[in-house]
């Protein structure tokens, strides 16, 4: 749950619901609130028209009959009663016993009462939320008509049915999931391109010649998907003419480096001769490993399987073969879909430097979860912290025990890290605490499967 909600779908959707439901809140509570009002307006009319009824029926009716009809007059929420004595406080008159007075006949006197009713003070629960009291008429008046007679007029609220928060959760419910659901469908729709864009971008890491994004969607995103397949296009340009050219110039090196070579075998002073092969050698082995580099940077070859067990078993035994101490340990047991030639020159370099700089290559396979993970030791002085990074950089040689007394260009990390990276692979280095440099590389599953 957490990694949906620190995702964009997460986010999307957690600010669509919030919002939609925030939303919905608060039209609900104005609704609701003018509702009650309208009904206040209503009841306060009715009121108005019950007590006018009831006063002026009263008001005609003869002494001897009113009795009877007071008995049936003191029922529901407007009653009119009889008041024995007159009342000790009375207050000033209000807006509903004024408009009350106008339109009741001359002779008839109404004074709002000091003491209200009690039902006036209750708070009524109108919704599972907030209690609140009667907002419309609610107090009691004196009336006396026409031939004397004192009665009591009572404005009640009308009765009420409490609301249960069961039934408002429930009724409720619906609509929160109608909210979740529109919500998760117009998130699933903003952020399926993104999802689209960011895979196509990870396959051109991986490939620069995986085929281009389909377009397809809304405006917006077909020119998104065309840029980027523009910028694919633009990218795989680049890289073929930079190719290209390192792999021209190295070749063209080569034939005039042989003639050189030649040339030399004709010089008589000994020393001179062997100083001038050696610097030519160097110079010959720097155009070998740039056209390798080159090479490293071309996807052109087809992927296929490969059994890494086999491959590795390979590259040790011809490390073996030429003298160099070459150890393998574990199997991995899963195939590699990848370029074979590429692949050996990655491991090739790996356990040459290691052999070169550390003596020997201890190389050790494991199967990790979705991935493999080769881990080649040497038994070096390290490398240090603040110059892993750089070791990486094409011709970068550090000047201590991996010095250019040791021979090498400074391209053989750059050639395997640029062959890994095209595999969907990744380099890293490591000082191991017992001593040595560990390099480790690790093949993720979306690039092998087990066997």
């Amino acid at each position: 749950m957490k990694d949906f909600f620190g995702s964009m779908t997460g986010r999307v959707f957690l600010v669509l619901l919030l919002g939609m439901i925030a939303s919905a809140a608060l039209t609900q509570w104005l609704s609701v609130g003018e509702r009650t009002r309208s009904f206040e307006r209503y009841r306060d009319f009715h009121a108005m028209e019950r007590a006018e009824q009831l006063i002026t029926t009263a008001d005609a009716l003869a002494s001897e009959s009113r009795p009877t009809y007071l008995r049936m007059a003191e029922r529901g929420t407007i009653k009119l009663e009889r008041m024995a004595e007159a009342p000790a406080a009375t207050r000033a008159a209000t807006a509903f016993s004024s408009a009350l007075q106008q339109r009741l006949a001359k002779g008839v006197q109404l004074l709002p009462l000091a003491e209200q009713p009690a039902e006036c003070a209750q708070p009524r629960q109108r919704s599972i939320f907030a209690p609140s009291q009667w907002g419309g008429a609610c107090e009691a008046m004196y009336v006396t008509l026409r031939d004397g007679a004192r009665l009591k007029l009572s404005i009640l609220p009308p009765p009420e049915v409490p609301a249960t928060a069961l039934s408002e959760y429930v009724a409720l419910l619906p609509f929160l999931l109608s909210v979740a659901a529109l919500a998760y469908l117009v998130t699933r729709m903003a952020v399926r391109p993104l999802k689209r864009l960011a895979k196509a971008a990870k396959d051109l890491g991986n490939d620069i010649n995986h085929p281009p994004v389909v377009l397809s969607g809304a405006a917006e995103i077909r020119q998104a998907s065309a840029a980027f397949n523009a910028m694919q296009a633009r990218i795989r340009q680049h890289i073929m003419q930079r190719t290209q050219m390192l792999a021209a110039i190295t070749h063209d090196l080569q034939t005039p480096l042989t003639r050189l070579r030649l040339r030399l075998e004709k010089v008589r002073d000994d020393e001179l001769q062997q100083r001038l092969i050696d610097d030519l050698s160097a110079m010959q082995q720097m155009v070998r490993e740039g056209l390798d580099l080159a090479r490293s940077m071309d996807a052109s070859e087809t992927m296929q399987a490969l059994d890494l067990d086999s491959l590795l078993d390979s590259v040790c035994s011809d490390a073996s073969d030429s003298g160099q101490p070459v150890e393998l340990r574990g199997r991995a047991n899963m195939a590699l879909m990848g370029r074979p030639l590429d692949m050996r020159r990655c491991l090739v370099n790996l356990i040459d430097n290691a052999v070169k700089y550390g003596h020997y290559a201890n190389v050790t396979v494991e199967r990790m979860t979705g991935a493999a993970r080769v881990i080649i030791r040497d038994g070096g002085p390290g490398i240090a912290k603040d110059q892993m990074a750089r070791v990486f950089e094409p011709f970068y040689r550090i000047e201590s025990s991996r010095s250019r007394e040791s021979g090498g260009t400074g391209l053989g990390l750059t050639i395997a890290r640029n062959i890994a990276e095209q595999h969907g692979a990744t380099v890293a280095l490591n000082n191991h605490p017992a001593g040595g440099l560990e390099v480790t590389l690790i093949l993720p599953e979306s690039y092998a499967s087990r066997l």
